[in-house]
């Protein structure tokens, strides 16, 4: 290295990836500061708690070890810097690469002799390839050479990244000793195992990853489809087709979402003008939430009725909506012109502010099922399977639509009285 650097690493981006990887290298003793243009993700972490649910940082982050900034400025002064900014999907199975087209901007300027540059977020493959040429076009600096560069793929699953960031093996893809050296070297302060490739490869092993999982759960959703419309029951005849069976076991159904599994097909699919398997998957689990108001409108009536939506993110106990399935849903209710829409989920605020519902108010469970005609389970989270009970006793005659089958009931579809007997 030519010169000292005030900072071990510098993390781009400190949203639900990058937050908790900073928080975890404080924790191991890595000297972490973060740049984040959002100001309430800055002021919380100031004031020493977590801006959204992500189970054991509370302590770490009370301490205030970790210092958010507002602008690159201490992108100079890091010895490695991480980017784990948003890449989202076009609407036309496009990537969208702006907000990495942005971060590399205004970092290119800070950018030292003797630094690690690796990117974390989801990218398409090529991404890193481009990355380097952008770097070299803009800068002095050259890969393996001046600067390292590395595409080191996050897998942690959303509420465990505590205990995933020390569990599972890191990849780390570069092309150059160099690279490899100080990428192997910083990630090794967390993972208990460093597998190194290539920049493609390491790219689309956090895709297959991803996508072989949206493949098999489009699976499970498409034989609860098949198993409702013979009439029979998908939950009994997953417990059976699974039991000591040692092959192929059959995931249960719900809705695939999140800002991961939801778009991630896409950024292969980009690349690929014909039909497959994976366009499949995603017509599949994007059809759940219609499936569902068909086939309880096949039970009963949804017109002028009061109807209860439990959850709305897109993952069980967690306070994340993007790429929820849950307000496809809600709109598809909608359509059937009920007298009330009844959204509830206690781990959001009051008023739910939804980038295509507008702003949604987030009932109390309880009053949300007072007096209700029909409810939907959108998300899995605790409690619920407590709450459909006390309904049974109280409105047996109400129908649930619970694909997720958090009653424990192995129904899809039934009346809540059904619970008690």
């Amino acid at each position: 290295m030519t010169d000292a650097f005030a900072f071990d690493v510098c993390i781009i981006g400190t949203g639900r990836v990058g937050l908790p990887l900073g928080l975890s290298f404080v924790e191991v003793g890595v000297n972490a500061v973060g740049v984040d243009i959002d100001p309430a993700v800055r002021e919380a972490v100031a004031a020493g708690r977590m801006p959204f649910l992500e189970p054991g940082y509370d302590d770490v982050i009370a301490r205030g070890a970790f210092e958010i900034h507002a602008t690159p400025d201490v992108v100079a002064q890091s010895r490695a810097v991480v980017v784990t900014v948003g890449t989202p999907l076009h609407t036309h199975i496009e990537i969208d690469i702006r907000q990495i087209q942005r971060v590399l901007s205004s970092i290119a300027p800070h950018l030292r002799p003797g630094q690690l540059l690796c990117l974390r977020s989801t990218v398409g493959p090529g991404t890193t390839a481009f990355v380097r040429k952008y770097i070299e076009q803009q800068t002095d600096l050259r890969v393996g050479e001046t600067l390292a560069l590395a595409f080191c793929p996050e897998r942690i699953a959303e509420g465990k990244a505590h205990e995933e960031l020390r569990t599972l093996p890191q990849i780390v893809g570069a092309e150059d000793a160099l690279s490899t050296e100080l990428a192997s070297a910083l990630f090794s302060r967390l993972a208990p195992e460093i597998m190194t490739t290539d920049y493609v490869s390491a790219e689309l092993v956090k895709l297959f990853n991803n996508i072989q999982r949206y493949v098999h759960f489009a699976v499970a959703n498409q034989f609860a489809l098949v198993a409702d419309t013979f009439g029979a029951n998908i939950h009994q005849i997953r417990r059976m087709a699974n039991h000591k069976y040692p092959r192929n076991t059959i995931a249960g159904p719900g809705f695939t979402a999140g800002t991961c599994l939801r778009k991630d097909f896409g950024m292969i699919n980009e690349w690929s003008p014909y039909p497959d398997m994976l366009l499949s998957a995603w017509k599949m689990n994007e059809y759940i939430p219609a499936f569902l108001v068909q086939h309880l409108m096949k039970r009963t009536e949804l017109h002028d009725k009061v109807i209860a939506i439990l959850g709305y993110s897109f993952k069980r106990d967690t306070d994340d909506i993007r790429d929820s399935l849950a307000p496809k849903l809600h709109r598809y209710v909608e359509r059937q012109l009920p007298a009330e829409i009844r959204v509830t989920d206690h781990h959001l605020p009051p008023v739910i502010v939804d980038p295509v519902n507008g702003e949604v108010r987030n009932w109390d469970l309880d009053a949300a099922l007072d007096g209700v005609d029909c409810v939907f389970v959108a998300t899995n989270h605790s409690g619920y399977d407590v709450a459909l009970k006390a309904l049974g006793s109280r409105l047996p005659d109400v129908w649930v639509a619970d694909l997720w089958n958090v009653s424990g009931s192995d129904l899809t579809f039934f009346r809540a009285g059904e619970l008690a007997s």
